[in-house]
């Protein structure tokens, strides 16, 4: 197994064959990379052996399986969780190249995979590319066992906005769409009681409204909705005004 190498890097300049020019770039040409690190760490190497991609054996160890694709991708992921039905020590490799691109799946969202194979148990390899063939080898993450651990904080702002907001104002799976809070909800409760009733104390807001954070609402003025007109004193703005009519359905449910 890899592990206890994890963000090791191995290097190593290909043949002169392989450094003519290979485009588009093939799930083989990522073959030999792979079986050279492996023969590195003592491993005998194969390759289709069973549907598997590379399949390395080292003593009486349990084979390590290794499944090759030119990016990280769905198939991939699906690969090697079928592949987990054979052994805990699974792999999967993909190429990424000397500059990556910005739409790539690993450039965008590299945290969000290691941690999704991380919780799968499945290894994770990259193979860097660039134009003098000059590949080498990066191990991101060993098969381990994985057992997460609850962030009681995060759990405890879900369970809050979950209580604080009233009824369900928003509809799943919205873009583009403003979000409506607790907290927005509870300024649109302060923006209503002043446009009906004009500048006002923040201590007579806070027992009209029942927002106990009116207060830090009406002072951090996050929407610019709010303007201070004396001190304790505030009233609404013009883009308050406007926010009465672009949520006038989020205040007719409070």
């Amino acid at each position: 197994m890899l592990v206890g190498l994890t963000n090791c890097l191995w290097r190593g300049v290909l043949s002169r064959a392989n450094h003519l020019e290979r485009n588009p770039l093939k799930e083989t040409d990522l073959y030999l990379p792979i079986k050279t690190y492996l023969e590195a760490q003592g491993y005998e190497v194969k390759a289709e052996v069973c549907a598997c991609d590379v399949v390395g054996v080292r003593g009486d160890e349990p084979p390590v399986i290794v499944e090759l694709k030119t990016g990280f991708t769905l198939p991939l992921l699906l690969q090697g969780v079928d592949r987990l039905a054979v052994s805990d020590r699974v792999y999967l490799a993909f190429a990424v190249s000397e500059v990556a691109a910005k739409n790539s799946l690993w450039s965008k969202s590299r945290k969000e995979i290691k941690k999704l194979c991380r919780r799968l148990g499945l290894g994770l390899i990259s193979v860097r590319v660039n134009e003098q063939r000059d590949d080498f080898v990066e191990v991101h993450l060993d098969p381990l066992p994985y057992t997460p651990r609850k962030n009681t904080k995060r759990q405890g702002r879900l369970l809050r906005e979950f209580e604080l907001r009233v009824g369900d104002p928003n509809e799943g799976g919205i873009t583009r769409r403003t979000i409506i809070t607790a907290y927005r909800q509870d300024a649109l409760r302060c923006l209503k009681h002043l446009h009906h009733n004009g500048p006002t104390k923040l201590a007579d807001l806070r027992a009209a409204t029942g927002v106990m954070r009116a207060s830090g609402i009406l002072q951090n003025d996050h929407y610019g909705w709010f303007e201070r007109v004396a001190r304790g004193v505030y009233q609404v703005t013009p883009k308050g005004t406007a926010a009465l009519d672009d949520f006038a359905e989020a205040l007719a449910a409070i």
